[in-house]
């Protein structure tokens, strides 16, 4: 692939709290190679905004890897950009072409609030997986583990809920702000393996009751949080969840 240098227009809101007006800054980046990914284009322009005296962009990062789940930005109406199945931090600026115009705003929802700029809390979804997105009772060890039979295919929803790397692009998508996808996702991958059977109706419970302690808005079946979650995580999840809570607190004991 050819490489290619460009020129942008980067809009990005600037907020200093989340109690401050927001508003968008323009900047003028140049000669970002198309080899860059897009955190570090945004890396170049905070080195010349501070080389200029200039207040840098507050954003988010850590692993720069796609499995960390920080890097939370919505750019150009879209969470994480335009790449399917993608993090902002794997987002490549070949994707553009010199002259753009890009547009970059943190996520919105009450329960994310602003902490400056693109940085959200989202303490929220710590608060969700410490209600009961965890095993405490005893289950034995690693070669007790590898012992249990399990089916292939409970397995493998199992393994595919816990890709979910809780970055909130689900919510910041939904135009509910609902959180109910990473929250099936944190049920779901435990509810099908025998050692989270114990917690099991607790657990749904609790985390759904948290849930909506934390202010997230209901799920309509709109579908964008699996269309835009970085890991394809599945909206099978959330019939999962619905399932685990009307068992749980309409069925009695099983």
């Amino acid at each position: 692939m050819e490489h290619y240098n460009m020129n942008l227009t980067l809009k990005v809101w600037k907020q200093k709290n989340a109690k401050a007006a927001g508003r968008f800054e323009t900047y003028q980046v140049k000669g970002i190679s198309s080899e860059m990914s897009f955190l570090e284009m945004f890396d170049v322009l905070n080195e010349q905004l501070i080389a200029e005296g200039k207040e840098p962009v507050a954003f988010d990062h850590d692993c720069r890897e796609g499995i960390c789940g920080m890097c939370s930005m919505y750019i150009n109406g879209r969470a994480h950009g335009p790449w399917h199945h993608n993090t902002t931090c794997q987002l490549h600026m070949r994707e553009y072409k010199d002259g753009d115009t890009i547009v970059v705003e943190p996520w919105r929802a009450d329960a994310f609030p602003v902490i400056k700029d693109l940085v959200v809390n989202r303490n929220s979804f710590d608060h969700i997986v410490q209600a009961g997105g965890y095993i405490s009772v005893n289950t034995g060890n690693a070669q007790d583990a590898n012992s249990l039979p399990i089916e292939k295919q409970k397995a493998d929803d199992s393994f595919a809920a816990a890709a979910c790397i809780g970055c909130g692009a689900c919510v910041a998508a939904c135009p509910n702000a609902s959180a109910m996808l990473f929250l099936s996702a944190k049920v779901a991958h435990l509810a099908y393996l025998p050692q989270g059977d114990v917690e099991r109706k607790e657990r749904v419970v609790n985390m759904v009751h948290q849930m909506d302690k934390e202010g997230f808005g209901s799920c309509t079946n709109i579908g964008a949080c699996e269309a835009e979650c970085p890991k394809g995580i599945s909206l099978e999840n959330i019939a999962k969840l619905n399932r685990e809570y009307m068992v749980a607190t309409f069925a009695g004991d099983r």
